[in-house]
């Protein structure tokens, strides 16, 4: 037995064309076809794509670029990644266009009807809808990879990795870290990092900023495409210097849920009730589709975008419109090759044109969910934060920081309005920080200061004159100045690690 599996095993790397120039015809999946009753219950999906055969290059890694060297292995529980290097350093990667979401099971189900299940279940990606999303991504003003589809060789340059690798059919594209000052799509960056690294330096100091707008147009755009999984690691952030600050601008990765299709069975579609993160690429966004389409992402939206107004939210989509034309849509759609033309051009001309015309609805969505319940992070250094209470229950809030010199500049401002906040909590988080309460007004939203690491003051302008709700000081005890008056009450309390410095906050976002 294993000697005819070793003859065929040999027979089918012969049969492949094995030339630098070379292409083969293959699907990315016939598995995923099913019967009618299976269809029914599991969906249809998009089986018929993943089983539709495609002209694809074949790949020598050995080759390509002069020749790239296999680094290792990554990637998530359902994707095979393989990380390369080319000889001025930049790095690609390849990632299986096929998935196997069983391997995230324990070892006790991975031979189940569930693991098969799991697996049946990746139809709901289409397996080419990366391909399209340069051309819209770069319309609409969002860095982006330019993910190229390859089978890859059975070259011996893959070396160890030559067993799992070669035969595969991956995506090739470039790997989002480093030094890419020549790519345009990355912005010509000469340094990318992770959104660990990035967090950590914007809660490290105030001289670290990031370029909120961007993020927004980011963030609609992957609403408008339907991809809901936009978790921490899902980007990379480019670093640029300004002056004596530092700016991170987002580059989205993995658009593997994009256009995800699940809601067409009768049991995926049940599943889709208690599992609201599961978007589908349907004709419209509505409120609830946005609720889920940020389920994996809202403490990293809610964070970086705290500040920006509804205002700017709503020009943001408008803007969003504007450069996706219907034009922008069809070459985008060119991208694919003929034969997936033909199966999935009509439905996607429909939904992302319906799509487009919901985005400033969707938007305002978006910023109803953020702006209900505010966190407003300081630094780990000092910080000083002004609250101005109006007339009309509204409350203005600075955030200040203090250069070298000691001088005093203002990095945030924004009206929050009680009909549209509920509840703003601001942490000081580490180092000396500072609350100043100023003006007449009422006080219509709950209010907590949070200190955090080292001591911290209050400040009363002689303005401050408030009524309404009173505003709470959680105070830990260890030597803040915070002066007795009747709208303010002090509450003792044990600092959790989210409250209390830089590094604790990160927890939030499971980085740290």
């Amino acid at each position: 037995m294993v000697g005819v599996l070793s003859f065929l095993l040999l027979l089918s790397r012969e049969a492949f064309p094995q030339k630098a120039d070379s292409t083969i015809k293959l699907s990315a999946g016939k598995h995923y076809l099913r019967t009618g009753f299976h269809r029914f219950w599991w969906g249809s999906h998009y089986r018929k794509v993943w089983a539709e055969p495609v002209e694809v290059p074949v790949l020598w890694i050995s080759q390509f670029k002069g020749g790239v060297t296999p680094l290792k292995e990554g990637g998530s529980f359902q994707t095979k990644n393989l990380r390369l290097v080319d000889k001025a350093g930049r790095e690609y990667v390849l990632r299986s266009v096929d998935k196997d979401p069983s391997k995230a099971l324990p070892k006790g189900l991975q031979k189940t009807f569930v693991a098969k299940l799991m697996k049946d279940q990746t139809s709901v990606i289409h397996p080419y809808g990366a391909f399209i999303v340069p051309k819209l991504a770069s319309a609409a003003n969002v860095y982006h990879t330019n993910p190229r589809l390859v089978y890859l060789a059975d070259d011996p340059a893959l070396g160890e990795f030559r067993k799992d690798f070669a035969h595969m059919l991956v995506l090739l594209e470039e790997r989002p870290d480093g030094n890419w000052k020549n790519l345009e799509s990355f912005g010509k960056p000469r340094e990318i990092v992770s959104s660990k690294k990035a967090f950590e330096s914007l809660l490290s100091s105030p001289m670290y900023q990031v370029d909120a707008k961007r993020y927004l147009t980011s963030r609609l755009f992957d609403m408008w495409l339907s991809d809901w999984s936009r978790r921490e690691d899902q980007w990379r952030w480019t670093i640029t210097r300004k002056g004596t600050s530092t700016e991170f601008s987002p580059i989205p990765r993995d658009r593997d849920h994009a256009f995800f299709k699940f809601n067409d069975g009768v049991l995926t579609k049940l599943v889709s009730v208690f599992k609201p993160n599961y978007q589908s690429f349907d004709q419209t966004i509505v409120g609830k589709n946005v609720k889920g389409l940020i389920k994996s992402s809202y403490q990293m939206d809610a964070y970086l975008l705290a500040y920006l107004t509804k205002e700017e939210f709503l020009k943001a989509a408008q803007e969003l419109q504007q450069r996706l034309t219907d034009e922008i849509i069809e070459q985008a759609l060119a991208q694919w090759p003929s034969q997936i033309r033909e199966l999935s051009r009509e439905e996607f001309l429909v939904k992302l044109k319906s799509r487009r015309e919901d985005l400033p609805a969707a938007s305002a969505s978006f910023y109803k969910l953020l702006n209900k319940d505010v966190l407003l992070p300081g630094t780990d250094a000092e910080d000083r934060f002004v609250l101005e209470f109006q007339e009309d229950g509204s409350l203005m809030v600075q955030h200040w920081a203090f250069e070298e010199n000691q001088e005093r500049n203002l990095l945030h401002q924004k009206t929050f309005y009680p009909n549209q906040t509920k509840s703003l909590s601001i942490y000081g988080l580490g180092e000396e920080d500072t609350f100043v309460l100023q003006g007449k007004g009422t006080s219509r939203i709950k209010v907590r200061l949070y200190g955090g690491e080292e001591t911290d003051k209050l400040l009363l302008d002689p303005s401050f004159q408030l009524k309404g709700q009173k505003i709470k000081l959680m105070d830990e005890e260890d030597g803040n100045e915070y002066p007795i008056h009747k709208m303010i009450k002090k509450e003792k309390y044990t600092p959790k690690a989210q409250e209390f410095n830089g590094a604790g906050w990160l927890l939030r976002h499971r980085l740290h």
